[in-house]
């Protein structure tokens, strides 16, 4: 029984050797990342707006704004994730999480977009806190787009 359990014991801790990380400062740093890996960033919800008088033209322009406003943030580094929601039935259009630790700062951000201007998307902020390595998506992205929106 003392073998069995050393043995379990023994491989138990290999394994964890085999899946210990090596912790990178400077990479830590780079992304802001707190003592856990973490960083704070505001997570925000784009809804159906009030503007329902909008027509076609009018909407295709402030969609058209709406993406190079996206792609602008996210070379800016201020947008790590951007991304539209699947048909549903709370209103809910897409998602941005902001680079930035206060609401009042990604409300500065949310207000450069056209579509949010024209109340075509209505925001909702909050404050986030996830992996700092979310910061490194858009660079992965690049890597795996054959074909750019």
């Amino acid at each position: 029984m003392k073998k069995l359990a050393f043995l379990l014991l023994l491989s138990v801790s290999a394994f964890a050797q085999e899946n210990q990380t090596t912790y990178d400062e400077k990479l830590a740093k780079e992304l802001g990342a707190d003592q856990y890996g973490m960083k704070t960033y505001v997570f925000c919800i784009l809804k159906t707006g009030s503007n329902t008088t909008a027509t076609k033209e009018e909407r295709n322009k402030y969609f058209e704004g709406h993406m190079e406003n996206i792609n602008r943030l996210a070379k800016e580094g201020k947008l790590v994730v951007a991304g539209p929601f699947m048909k549903n039935d709370r209103n809910y259009r897409g998602i941005f999480i902001f680079n930035c630790s206060t609401v009042e700062e990604a409300q500065k951000l949310v207000a450069t977009d056209p579509a949010v201007a024209a109340k075509i998307f209505e925001a909702e902020l909050t404050p986030w806190y996830c992996s700092a390595a979310l910061m490194k998506v858009s660079e992965i992205h690049d890597k795996i787009t054959k074909t750019k929106i």
